[in-house]
C-alpha cells in the first residue's frame, strides 16, 4: 500500500497506519541503538588504553550525541530506527535537518537523565494517539512509519 504524506503529521485518526506498532517500533530501536553505542564505547576504551572506562559517563552522552544528532540529522532516524522502519518528523511533516536532529537530541539526553521525565516520557510514547515522547511533544515532532 503507498501513503502520501501531506505538509503535516499525520493525524492518527484519519490516518493510523502512519502510527500501527510504532511504540513497541521505538522501544526495539532504542535496543538496537543502545547496543550500538555500547559497541563504540567499549571499542574506544581499548583504543583510549581505558580511559573511556575511567570516564564511562562523559564518554556515553559525548557518543550517543554525536550518534544520535549525525544519524538523525542524515536521514531523520537513527540506524534502529531505520531498522525498524520508522523515522522521525517535524511539525510541518517533513524529515529533520540537522539543526532539529541537534535540538531533539538535547531535548531526549536531558529527559533521560532524569527519572520522572524519563517515565513520563514513556507513558507518552505508550498512551499518546501520536505516541510522541516528551521531546517530541516539546518541539512539535513525531515518530511515524516511514512512508513508501
Amino acid at each position: 500500500m503507498t501513503v502520501t504524506m501531506t505538509s503535516t503529521l499525520p493525524d492518527p485518526d484519519l490516518q493510523p497506519v502512519f502510527y500501527d506498532g510504532v511504540p513497541a517500533k521505538r522501544l526495539f530501536a532504542w535496543l538496537v541503538d543502545v547496543a550500538l553505542i555500547l559497541g563504540v564505547m567499549l571499542v574506544l576504551g581499548i583504543v583510549t588504553l581505558t580511559l573511556t572506562f575511567w570516564l564511562w559517563p562523559l564518554f556515553w552522552i559525548a557518543t550517543s550525541f554525536l550518534y544520535r544528532s549525525l544519524t538523525i540529522g542524515t536521514g531523520s532516524a537513527t540506524l534502529g530506527m531505520r531498522l525498524m522502519n520508522i523515522e522521525l518528523r517535524n511539525a510541518r511533516g517533513q524529515r529533520f535537518d540537522g539543526g532539529e536532529a541537534v535540538l531533539h537530541t538535547i531535548a531526549y539526553l536531558v529527559c533521560a537523565s532524569f527519572l520522572l521525565p524519563q517515565v513520563l516520557s514513556i507513558a507518552m510514547i505508550a498512551l499518546g494517539p501520536r505516541h510522541q515522547s516528551l521531546p517530541d511533544l516539546l518541539l512539535g515532532t513525531a515518530a511515524i512509519n516511514r512512508p513508501r
